[in-house]
């Protein structure tokens, strides 16, 4: 009979132990795919002898474009501004010219190898929004001298989104936590604005320009879901995503002078849930994640989207440059 007791206790013990290891597996499995990834190191994005099929991106920037003025000018938010990167490693600066310890691939892919006479101009900032960029930042433009050609690169949209993080009654430019019904007029103002804004920009340039606008990414990677973040859920928010970067789309499609820049498509998969394998966002090739808090990129993130910006920069800007 005490054999008999002992045997069940032993049984019951080794069940709760058995339990208790497979919580501790869940919480850890939980935490892994749940809550956040690594970032990876070494080169992010598409390959330049990739990123365009048939077109030789590499062998555009083994040649001069033009010798005319040209300004890259920067225009917007923390992404354009370039917080989060580290010192010479935003996209804006690797547009510029290469860091010291540029990888291989890249050695010689940068706007300062094919124009000679190029200069650059950030005038983006951190924690804006639409309005501020339409305010304080293209308003005050000066009209450049006609021989200078304008390369403007521009992300505008993602903080009227984020501001206040849902601490405070959803408003225009800060309407975390918005339904759809409340966003609809404040979408309609962002069209209305963001058309404004790439109107006036040429305007500063009767030497010509070309936009390089950025859509939006969604760092949830297509599903929503902030847990781990601390930020409070917000069920309309991927509606409103998607109905701001069609107003970009629509901008971009509508302006014979301004070349869309899809960072929505090249970031998904690399945001919290990087590591979940069973998401049609997954990228088995690279599955770390790309931003330095929750809304900024990282080093890596950075040097994604000047890969693609090159790519688009490459299949527009020599004929522009030759036009006038």
């Amino acid at each position: 009979m005490g054999a008999t007791k002992k045997m069940g206790a032993g049984r019951r013990l080794m069940l709760l132990g058995c339990a208790g290891l497979t919580l501790i597996a869940m919480a850890g499995a939980w935490r892994w795919f749940c809550l956040g990834g690594t970032k990876g190191s070494g080169p992010a994005g598409p390959k330049m002898t990739e990123a365009a099929g048939a077109f030789d991106v590499r062998a555009e920037f083994r040649r001069v474009w033009s010798e005319r003025p040209a300004l890259l000018l920067g225009l917007g938010d923390s992404v354009t501004a370039g917080y989060g990167s580290t010192p010479g490693r935003s996209y804006f600066d690797r547009l510029v010219r290469n860091p010291p310890d540029e990888f291989e691939e890249m050695k010689g892919v940068c706007l300062s190898a094919v124009l000679p006479a190029l200069t650059s101009q950030n005038r983006a900032t951190s924690c804006t929004d639409s309005r501020e960029h339409a305010d304080y930042q293209v308003d005050l433009l000066r009209t450049q001298p006609r021989e200078t050609f304008g390369i403007v690169v521009m992300s505008s949209g993602g903080n009227d989104l984020i501001h206040d993080y849902g601490r405070s009654a959803p408003r225009e430019c800060a309407m975390y936590g918005a339904t759809l019904a409340q966003a609809a007029p404040w979408i309609a103002a962002y069209e209305k604005r963001l058309g404004a804004m790439l109107d006036a920009i040429p305007r500063r340039f009767p030497g010509g320009c070309r936009i390089f606008l950025m859509n939006i990414y969604d760092p949830t990677d297509g599903t929503g879901e902030l847990r781990g973040t601390g930020l409070p859920h917000w069920k309309d928010g991927l509606e409103i995503l998607h109905r701001y970067n069609a107003v970009i789309a629509r901008a971009a499609k509508a302006r014979a002078n301004v070349s869309l820049v899809d960072i929505h498509a090249l970031f998904l998969g690399h945001g919290l849930h990087c590591k979940r394998f069973w998401l049609p966002s997954y990228r088995s090739e690279d599955p770390t994640y790309w931003y330095s808090i929750v809304e900024d990129p990282n080093d890596r993130g950075y040097d994604a989207i000047r890969r693609v910006m090159l790519v688009e920069m490459a299949r527009t800007l020599p004929k522009d440059l030759q036009a006038r």
